[in-house]
């Protein structure tokens, strides 16, 4: 029996990353690191528009610095909260794109809170997301077996798996892009995450195989998942594990239109009869 954590329901970006970006912040304003306001970060997309929403409501100024492949939706919510943009040459964030935002706040005396290295990204899954996981489960006498989730920064997977797998033995499972695939919010291990010790097993997933995930959900439950969320479920559907297996789903499918639009797959063929 398979279930699905949708994060979507998160009021900012509405995604996962609205609790990564919580508990980041309000550890960074409790320390006392902002001083001249600025906040800088290297984001693909959930983590930058859930900044610049808060960062609107503590009087901050955000700067987003997008890798070059990121939709264009993203682009245009991250200019209409108001966010300062910065497109890169880097095709996805890895270890050269963290280093030259650092620097880049370095030289202009901002804060960067660099979600692929802060603790508190971890924190905020290990000491929430998860907790509420095992509440849900709880409530209808369930544990969970299996846990199936995107690697990115790989804060969520890690936190939420390292909760889990302390009390209840679970399996934890990641799922990546295939080799020169790129989907958007899941990155391949050679980019460095800092976390994915706990992973068990890694599942390769295609683009067209991530589309077809959001496709069979939105079929079988009328949800419009994003991508990487259509990834963990292709994943699912891939290796068949068995007992209660809980699936993270980080997104929507609005941000992603384009991409859609850009796969036949998702379009070609009307509802099942």
């Amino acid at each position: 029996m398979s279930f699905a954590k949708l994060e979507f329901f998160n009021p900012f970006s509405r995604s996962i990353k609205d609790r990564t970006v919580f508990n980041m912040l309000f550890s960074a304003l409790r320390r006392g690191d902002f001083d001249g306001g600025w906040l800088f970060e290297a984001t693909s997309g959930n983590v930058g528009i859930a900044m610049a929403a808060v960062s609107n409501v503590l009087g901050l100024k955000f700067r987003a610095y997008l890798p070059k492949p990121t939709p264009k939706a993203t682009v245009a919510l991250l200019r209409t909260l108001g966010a300062e943009v910065v497109l890169t040459d880097f095709e996805t964030i890895g270890p050269e794109m963290i280093e030259f935002v650092k620097r880049e706040a370095q030289k202009a005396g901002a804060v960067n809170l660099n979600q692929y290295e802060n603790e508190n990204n971890f924190l905020a899954h290990y000491r929430m997301t998860a907790r509420e996981i095992e509440e849900q489960l709880k409530s209808i006498g369930k544990e969970p077996d299996v846990l199936i989730a995107g690697i990115g920064t790989s804060g969520h997977i890690a936190g939420i798996g390292s909760y889990l797998k302390e009390r209840y033995g679970t399996r934890v499972i990641g799922v990546v892009p295939g080799e020169g695939e790129r989907i958007p919010g899941i990155k391949r291990l050679e980019t460095g995450p800092k976390w994915v010790h706990v992973v068990d097993e890694v599942v390769e997933v295609s683009l067209e195989e991530a589309v077809e995930g959001v496709r069979d959900v939105a079929k079988r439950d009328g949800l419009l998942v994003g991508l990487s969320s259509g990834a963990v479920y292709s994943a699912m559907r891939m290796i068949e594990p068995e007992g209660t297996v809980v699936l993270v789903f980080p997104d929507d499918g609005f941000k992603y239109v384009e991409l859609f639009e850009s796969r036949a797959s998702l379009l070609e063929n009307g509802p099942n009869e």
